[in-house]
C-alpha cells in the first residue's frame, strides 16, 4: 500500500524515520526532479526537430486557407 504524507511537524518526521529504522515502513523521497527531467527531455527533442518561424507561418496560413475554403463550400461566407 502506498500513501503520500505531508509532514507538518518535524517531530512527525522523526517518528517516521524511527519506524523506518525498525523496518516497519519504507520511505521514498519524491521531489520535482522527475518533472524537471521530463521538461529537459522534451526541450532536447524539440531542438532536434525545430522549425523556423517561416515554416510555422506557412502552416498557419495553410490551415486558415483550408478553413476558409470549407466555410465557403458550406455557404457560411
Amino acid at each position: 500500500m502506498t500513501y503520500k504524507v505531508n509532514i507538518l511537524d518535524p517531530k512527525a518526521k522523526k517518528l517516521l524515520l524511527e519506524m523506518e529504522a525498525k523496518r516497519l515502513i519504507s520511505l521514498t523521497k519524491i521531489d520535482g526532479t522527475n518533472f524537471v527531467n521530463l521538461v529537459k527531455r522534451i526541450r532536447k527533442k524539440s531542438l532536434k526537430h525545430s522549425i523556423s518561424k517561416e515554416e510555422i507561418a506557412g502552416e498557419v496560413e495553410q490551415v486558415r486557407g483550408d478553413r476558409h475554403a470549407r466555410k465557403k463550400r458550406q455557404g457560411n461566407i
